[in-house]
């Protein structure tokens, strides 16, 4: 039987907020930047990076680990 390893779904939904907070954040501030395009290129990249590995933790710390 797998145990849940619930720290590392909790800091994976932790990872998801921040990661979609800063990109609401940087949206706000995309108007009064020089090339606000680039500005959120950047940021959802970032973003979709932070969310990917987010994603991994989640699906990692549900299979959980034997004991």
């Amino acid at each position: 039987m797998r145990k849940t390893n619930w720290r590392l779904v909790i800091a994976g939904i932790l990872f998801i907020l921040l990661a979609a907070a800063f990109y609401f954040v940087m949206l706000t501030m995309a108007p009064s930047s020089t090339d606000p395009a680039e500005l959120m290129r950047i940021t959802g990249q970032a973003a979709g990076t932070v969310g990917g590995v987010s994603v991994v933790l989640i699906s990692i710390g549900l299979i959980g680990k034997k004991g």
